[in-house]
């Protein structure tokens, strides 16, 4: 006769088969239930989700403040008092408000940034403008991007072939802005009130007619919020430097943006040069001013080891 152990084992062996071929019975009815379970576990519908897993910078990246300014996300008076020094600001905080206010009358006063979705891979290409671009031949990668944000002066006329021809997202601040088609958005880094000034000068109608000196699309602008800044100087860079380069706040703005996030295009040269693939270097000497170049360039290194973004180093 069976023991009471052997009885039990004997059953659980009966229910075990029946649940296996309940289950297979029913593989087709339950699949859609369960690739739809699987998919909720997704934050994006990539193969690997930027802000997914288990890594170091994940809580980082996570603790971003809105990237841009709006009526619903101004600046507090603690990151604005950080922020004007940086030029050597002496308007108040006041002055900024109203500033800002202006320019919400002409620019959409939320930015429409999508949210993240399990249905959706957004991939973003974020192009800077190292000399290590040339004779890359990254173009063709660099243009099968969904978001290709480029910055400052950086062309693509005449260099296609390393740098691509398609531009989504385009950053700059006065000192480098250039002109955009009516499809590409604008992203501002203003560094000081006169360039936010600058921005409504340019925008600003005159005598109820389109303003000849607009850069772009009015309302494709995004206007980068000094909170971020000060997010990056201090959370990613540990506050070396005197603050971030406009390279860097990108990359991390990309963060924001897209589920999947590709660097092209910085770094040194082959030569060690901090040079342009646009231009010839004429000050070898040059390095990388008032920003923490290396550390940048080693967090940027990092983020590929970790698997979190790629990198793209050049030929």
């Amino acid at each position: 006769m069976l023991s009471t152990v052997g009885k039990t084992r004997v059953l659980l062996t009966i229910l075990c088969l029946t649940a296996t071929g309940l289950f297979y019975k029913s593989k087709w009815s339950l699949q859609p239930l369960f690739s739809l379970w699987l998919q909720e576990l997704h934050v994006c519908n990539c193969q690997q989700c930027l802000t997914e897993g288990e890594h170091e910078f994940k809580t980082v990246i996570d603790e971003s403040p809105k990237p841009f300014l709006s009526t619903q996300n101004p600046t507090s008076e603690d990151d604005f008092n950080w922020w004007k020094k940086l030029q050597r600001e002496q308007r108040p905080l006041s002055f900024f408000n109203e500033t800002v206010k202006k320019l919400f009358t002409i620019f959409p006063p939320i930015p429409e940034v999508e949210a993240q979705s399990p249905d959706r891979c957004r991939t973003c290409a974020v192009v800077g403008n190292s000399g290590n671009l040339r004779r890359s031949h990254y173009g063709p990668l660099i243009d099968d991007h969904n978001i290709v944000i480029r910055m400052n002066y950086g062309p693509t006329k005449g260099f296609e072939s390393d740098v691509g021809a398609k531009t989504t997202h385009h950053v700059m601040y006065p000192e480098s802005a250039t002109y955009l088609d009516n499809n590409t958005h604008l992203v501002f880094f203003p560094f000081k009130i006169n360039d936010l000034l600058w921005l409504l000068n340019n925008f600003t109608p005159q005598d109820n007619v389109q303003n000849p000196k607009m850069r772009g699309n009015k309302d494709l602008v995004m206007i980068l919020n000094p909170t971020f800044m000060k997010y990056t100087h201090e959370m990613w860079l540990g506050k070396k430097g005197r603050y971030p380069s406009t390279g860097f706040m990108t990359v991390l703005l990309s963060f924001q943006l897209c589920d999947e996030v590709s660097v092209f295009g910085f770094g040194a040269d082959t030569d060690g040069n901090w040079s342009h693939y646009f231009e010839m270097l004429r000050n070898k000497k040059l390095r990388t001013g008032p920003h923490a170049g290396m550390q940048e360039y080693e967090v940027i290194q990092k983020l590929h080891q970790k698997q979190i973004i790629r990198f793209f180093k050049g030929p």
